[in-house]
């Protein structure tokens, strides 16, 4: 995956064994590796945080949008330690303060894991359904175990009065 996006819900799914072709390496561990379990280790990383990452030989490059911004620097300090990291581009967004935006993430959180059959992925300590919400827009991130899950999903946070729009970006835990 050298190169690629990696998103932390699809590496948690994979390190679990969750999404198909899941293994385990032996020896050292790669980068990537290294990079994944720095970023999920992070104490403050919420459901409503998408953090993503790039590894490009020693470089890796930081990107998503976070609630606090100290988790921005928590994230680049953690992965600067990593030994062979030489340079980190941290482009995470640290979204607006906003009371609206804290109540809505609640609003969104209570209809997505509060709804029976989406609670199993309420299970472990990173949600696999991520929710950003920035000025009243709502964007989910993750994975799901199938279609029918990610339109519930899409289908609930529309339903939050005072949520302007949705984007869906869950993937398909098949199609992966």
């Amino acid at each position: 995956m050298n190169g690629k996006i990696s998103r932390i819900a699809l590496v948690v799914l994979l390190a679990a064994g969750v999404v198909s072709g899941a293994r385990a390496d032996v020896g050292p561990q790669p980068l990537q590796q290294k990079v994944r379990h720095e970023l999920v280790m992070l104490p403050y990383l919420t459901v409503f945080d998408d953090l993503a990452y790039k590894v490009e030989g020693s470089s890796v490059v930081l990107m998503g949008e976070v609630t606090r911004p100290s988790l921005k620097s928590d994230a680049e300090n953690a992965v600067k330690r990593i030994p062979g990291v030489e340079q980190v581009d941290n482009r995470i967004e640290v979204l607006p303060v906003s009371p609206m935006d804290d109540h809505l993430r609640l609003q969104v959180f209570r209809a997505i894991y509060g709804y029976a059959p989406l609670q199993r992925y309420s299970l472990g300590v990173q949600k696999s359904i991520r929710i950003i919400v920035r000025n009243g827009h709502v964007t989910l991130d993750g994975v799901v175990d199938n279609v029918a899950d990610r339109n519930i999903a899409n289908i609930r946070a529309n339903g939050v009065p005072g949520v302007f729009s949705v984007t869906d970006n869950l993937s398909i835990a098949s199609a992966n």
